[in-house]
């Protein structure tokens, strides 16, 4: 496909997926004290299967870290499931702005975009949050079943849910470190930034893994910490989805992390979607979101 067609695709299915009006949750609680350290939840819309709790489905945005894209873009996609019949979290946390600390010298330059993430306090955010759902779940919605979690990330997003599917096998100083792996059905990255150096290799959203660690020796020393595809294997049902024509984070990201599991003597799903690119998958109204609520229900029933 010539690159100015591949482009207007891309661009289309950008357009498509930021078209629906935000759908407000049923409930929104705090997980910290800070504006950012809260987690929207919906409540299943329609009743699949016997009564009783529902599996819940965890979201985790993207927006390449940084504080332009909040979880608000993904708020039609959280309707989407809820209307599949799942309990959903969708977790805000903290994200890059133009220069956070330990990003000086790569963010805020002429020409290049905002800083993405925030060394430590994203990772803070998403193992607080984590660690604080089971209870707020109970509390805040019921018809939940925290013991039949998935946890969802698109993009950036993706990178988080599988990092955070890990944390049992970060160094054993990290102060994210768990004593066990997470009480998950599974994880269900969709074009996740599952690589870091990958990523790094391929330019991904402008340098964002640059940034998300920080440059030169900094990333380096902080992969161990951060980078899912060092932290394998993690004993947890994982399902990569992927579109093929995706221009935002290539395929070529997901088959590393998939190889690096394969390595570590885990097998990974990974689902290849012809012809989609980066955003159907969180698209309510494209065929790419029906197969991902497919991969999740094959993990969460």
């Amino acid at each position: 496909m010539p690159d100015d067609v591949a482009a207007a695709r891309a661009a289309a299915e950008e357009r498509s997926a930021f078209s629906h009006p935000p759908v407000d949750p049923d409930a929104t609680a705090s997980y910290g004290d800070l504006p950012d350290q809260v987690i929207d939840f919906y409540a299943p819309r329609v009743q699949v299967g016997p009564g009783g709790p529902v599996p819940l489905v965890v979201v985790l945005h993207g927006g390449a870290w940084r504080a332009a894209h909040d979880r608000r873009h993904v708020t039609p996609f959280a309707d989407f499931l809820a209307r599949r019949g799942f309990a959903v979290a969708s977790v805000e946390y903290r994200r890059g702005g133009d220069t956070p600390e330990g990003t000086a010298g790569v963010a805020g330059e002429a020409g290049t975009a905002p800083a993405a993430g925030r060394w430590p306090e994203t990772f803070d955010d998403v193992a607080a949050a984590l660690d604080a759902l089971p209870a707020l779940v109970r509390e805040v919605l019921p018809q939940g079943d925290p013991r039949r979690t998935v946890l969802v990330g698109h993009s950036a997003g993706g990178h988080l849910a599988l990092w955070a599917a890990a944390r049992h096998l970060l160094p054993a100083d990290a102060p994210w470190r768990t004593d066990r792996p997470a009480p998950l059905r599974g994880v269900v990255a969709l074009a996740p930034i599952a690589d870091l150096a990958v990523a790094d290799k391929l330019d991904v959203c402008g340098g964002a893994t640059r940034q998300l660690l920080g440059a030169d020796d900094l990333f380096e020393q902080r992969r161990p910490y951060a980078d899912p595809a060092l932290l394998l294997p993690t004993g947890i049902a994982t399902t990569l989805v992927q579109g093929r024509a995706d221009r935002v984070v290539p395929q070529a990201v997901a088959e590393a992390y998939a190889d690096a599991a394969a390595k570590a003597g885990e097998v990974v799903g990974l689902t290849l979607l012809a012809d989609v690119g980066h955003f159907p998958l969180i698209d309510p109204v494209a065929d790419a979101c029906a197969v991902v609520a497919e991969e999740i229900a094959q993990l969460a029933w």
